[in-house]
């Protein structure tokens, strides 16, 4: 994670294509003077006249929108940052754009997943470029508000709604694992413990561990852009660094709740499983020791030698039978008094 500031260079309005579709483009949208915004085709030429804003999201595997990228007039640092695999969360700032890397969770077709993706963006004054290797929640719940009629007066605004779309997601599946956590606390509460409860708090602190690191990082990036003079930046590129760095302290604050929760009940859950083998081992050693003493009797009386007792008795068996109860029943009342049988 980092965040640095350079000296812009090669920086200016962008150029587009007039003639030709953009390739590799995901959606566009125009946002105008009045906030709203304006879902634009893909598959047409983009006017670049227009009295507006725009976001370019595209899709980074697509071979095809690189050359593109690699042509926008956008500072060269910022077209770099676009281009590359970087896998870190980082934001930098210039006299005239703001670019960097966001992470998000990966959406798959009905719901976001438990992996990560990273989001590039470039923004200037009045285009914001973005694009994703990978589905991603957060745009892809940003395009939805816009097209419900959410208005953002700037490409700043529009970045931060990108972000509090990542914290919501995120939100959601800290909602989703705290029901799963209350659900199986009240099962240990009622004296049940199995071990699918205890994969299932595995899986949910292995989800809160990872929602922590990725909300770290964001955290950072923003306290630091919070902290730093920003007085350079035109203001519509100056993000509301400290509310967003507050929201994601609260939300990185209760994912590290739910992961010390499901620690604690994991490891009560493998407390209760000793104890009921404890119990099942102590059973199985009662029964043990009740058995020996009728053991040794049948081992002696089944030796073959001559001058045994109750050889010659026709009531043989039966005094057997009883010296055999006998001793078992001796070794029980030991064990009584030794407090081993209660």
């Amino acid at each position: 994670m980092e965040m640095l500031a350079e000296p812009a260079k090669g920086a200016g309005a962008p150029v587009l294509d007039a003639g030709a579709a953009i390739p590799g483009l995901v959606w566009a949208f125009r946002l105008h003077s009045d906030g709203s915004a304006e879902p634009l085709p893909i598959n047409v030429p983009i006017e670049t006249g227009h009295d507006g804003r725009l976001w370019l999201h595209f899709n980074l595997t697509d071979a095809r929108a690189r050359p593109w990228l690699a042509a926008a007039s956008i500072p060269p640092l910022a077209r770099d940052l676009l281009l590359s695999h970087d896998n870190y969360q980082q934001l930098h700032t210039i006299d005239n754009c703001v670019y960097g890397v966001f992470s998000d969770l990966v959406r798959a077709i009905d719901a976001a997943t438990e992996e990560t993706g990273f989001l590039r963006f470039a923004m200037t004054e009045r285009l914001l470029i973005s694009g994703r290797h990978q589905a991603l929640c957060a745009v892809d719940a940003t395009r939805r508000v816009l097209e419900g009629g959410h208005r953002v007066e700037t490409v700043a605004a529009l970045l931060e709604k990108i972000i509090d779309e990542v914290a919501d997601t995120m939100d959601r599946m800290a909602d989703k694992i705290g029901t799963e956590i209350d659900d199986i606390e009240e099962r240990i509460l009622a004296g049940e413990a199995k071990s699918e409860m205890r994969g299932s708090l595995g899986r949910s602190r292995r989800t809160c561990v990872r929602l922590h690191r990725q909300l770290s990082g964001l955290r950072v990036l923003f306290h630091r852009l919070e902290q730093k003079n920003t007085d350079h930046l035109s203001p519509a590129l100056r993000l509301q660094a400290g509310k967003l760095a507050q929201r994601l302290d609260g939300l990185d604050h209760d994912i590290v709740e739910l992961r010390e929760r499901s620690r604690l009940l994991e490891e009560e859950i493998h407390f209760k499983m000793e104890e009921e083998s404890n119990r099942h081992l102590h059973t199985l050693s009662v029964v043990t020791t009740l058995l020996l003493p009728p053991t040794l009797v049948t081992g002696i009386f089944g030796m073959n030698t001559t001058g045994l007792p109750l050889t010659d008795v026709e009531t043989g068996f039966l005094w057997a039978a009883a010296i055999m109860v006998g001793a078992a029943g001796a070794a029980y009342l030991v064990m009584r008094r030794s407090g081993i049988v209660k």
